[in-house]
């Protein structure tokens, strides 16, 4: 969460050949599941008449992506991940903002969902070696172009990716990604949010640092192609 994966999936998303923006909240562990996907979809919108790719971001272990059951000629994994200080604090603002109790308003739950997710991560990556792209995620924001060269060139698009977006049915609404207000400005914001009200206590922090320096280079090693700062 929080790693700029909604402004990727709305610049994707924009594409005339990718359909698909938001978070579905489904595995894919069978082609099934991929057919799944693109019912789900065209129930609520019109598939583009040249598209070639459905988009779909995982965000948590709940959900199984099983790659030696997918065809490897349909199915494209691009992996990112956000450096933990500014992640967390992005966390910690967004479900403070949510009402009742959630464990991720706090930065040690914050701070746990982030660790177990990057061990996750790490492991696919093992599991899967070059069945996988890599960039650092806040490359989005500070070498855009650069990013969706790669992109463009990693799914072999027809044309550029452009900087600018559109806004879809669900754009901002909660469950479905970003519900900021930024993510209908309908580009890329180079300015990141500093969130000065949280505070992160420093065992949190420096658990959170390993466990991303040690997936980043796991990511890094395994990955078919790498963008990197």
């Amino acid at each position: 969460m929080r790693a700029y994966t909604s402004l990727v999936g709305h610049l994707l998303g924009s594409h005339p050949e990718i359909d698909g923006y938001y978070e579905m909240h489904q595995s894919y562990a069978s082609a099934e599941d991929l057919a799944r996907q693109a019912r789900r979809y065209a129930e609520q919108h019109s598939l583009k008449p040249g598209g070639r790719y459905l988009f779909d971001k995982l965000l948590h272990n709940d959900y199984t992506l099983a790659l030696e059951q997918l065809d490897p000629d349909r199915t494209i994994v691009l992996m990112a991940l956000r450096p933990p200080e500014s992640t967390l604090k992005s966390i910690v603002s967004l479900f403070a903002r949510k009402p009742g109790n959630d464990p991720y308003a706090n930065p040690t739950g914050a701070a746990t969902y982030y660790i177990e997710r990057l061990r996750a991560l790490a492991a696919f990556g093992q599991q899967y070696p070059r069945r996988f792209h890599y960039f650092d995620a806040a490359l989005i924001r500070t070498d855009t172009e650069r990013v969706l060269a790669a992109l463009g060139a990693w799914l072999q698009l027809g044309s550029p990716l452009a900087e600018r977006y559109q806004s879809f049915a669900r754009t901002g609404v909660a469950g479905a990604g970003d519900s900021s207000p930024a993510i209908a400005s309908g580009r890329v914001i180079r300015a990141e949010n500093p969130h000065p009200g949280i505070v992160l206590d420093a065992e949190s922090l420096q658990r959170a640092q390993a466990a991303y320096q040690d997936c980043r280079r796991q990511l890094v090693e395994c990955a078919a192609a790498a963008l990197t700062a």
